[in-house]
């Protein structure tokens, strides 16, 4: 049986931000690839773990409220994080709109 991770995963390679909505630290990231249950997001393995905070991932058009689940070292050097959606609340969305901007944008 193919791991449901792996299916139907679309290869990406963004530039991206999470911000840790419980500390507002921001870190740049590259969302890697993405699929219906998911999205493959590597992050410096300088970062602190993550797992078990709510994040928002900013990718280009995609923007979303996640927990992470798992955080998994990779062979580089870097982390290769796994999240599960959540629900958007007032309090992410009104980060969002005052607070966000993409790596580059001053």
């Amino acid at each position: 049986m193919e791991d449901r991770r792996a299916a139907n995963r679309m290869t990406l390679n963004v530039k991206s931000v999470i911000v840790d909505c419980t500390t507002q630290e921001r870190y740049d990231v590259v969302v890697e690839n993405v699929s219906p249950v998911g999205m493959g997001i590597r992050i410096d393995a300088s970062a602190p773990n993550l797992v078990g905070r709510d994040i928002i991932i900013m990718a280009e058009s995609l923007i979303m409220y996640a927990e992470v689940m798992r955080q998994v070292s990779q062979e580089d050097g870097s982390v290769m994080i796994g999240i599960s959606a959540k629900r958007f609340t007032g309090d992410v969305l009104d980060y969002l709109y005052s607070k966000m901007e993409m790596p580059g944008e001053n």
